[in-house]
């Protein structure tokens, strides 16, 4: 097993869609480090192996082969709801916010390394959020019971 992690999850939460939530070859981040009791009685566990801001990664360019970036989808939710504590919330600057998050992904993003994005299209249409992407995805898949949970795939240029 490779000893440096090669994939990136700068906004992890409870690592809901990892099989292997201990993964190491993963570096889990999180701008919280929190726990939580849901309304069905279930624990909610969001730690992160450092804290970050997917704004302003703490990582070297081209330091990984894979970045999953599934930054908050909402803009809008509760103080005290379970959407709010299970996926967080985009603040106010949410289009520069992102916009700054695709960028501090594909900089810590080796060269010919791939980024998976996921988007919950809830509260802010996915067109919308890929404006803010520097490169165009290759290909995704909108999932869920009404299709609005998408999965895409993009690539960083060759920059040999």
């Amino acid at each position: 097993m490779n000893s440096t992690p090669r994939v990136l999850d700068p906004c992890c939460g409870s690592r809901m869609m990892w099989f292997d939530r201990q993964n190491p070859d993963a570096v889990y981040g999180d701008k919280r480090a929190e726990s939580h009791v849901l309304c069905d009685g279930r624990q909610l566990h969001i730690q992160p192996d450092s804290l970050m801001d997917f704004r302003a990664l703490p990582f070297a360019d081209g330091s990984f082969h894979l970045v999953v970036f599934d930054p908050p989808h909402l803009k809008h939710a509760g103080p005290k709801s379970w959407l709010r504590a299970k996926y967080g919330v985009l603040g106010e600057h949410w289009r520069e916010d992102l916009r700054q998050g695709f960028a501090e992904c594909f900089r810590v993003l080796a060269s010919n390394g791939t980024l998976i994005f996921k988007w919950a299209e809830d509260q802010v249409k996915v067109r919308e959020v890929l404006e803010l992407a520097p490169y165009p995805p290759l290909f995704g898949h909108p999932t869920g019971r009404k299709g609005l949970t998408h999965w895409m795939v993009f690539m960083k240029p060759n920059q040999e």
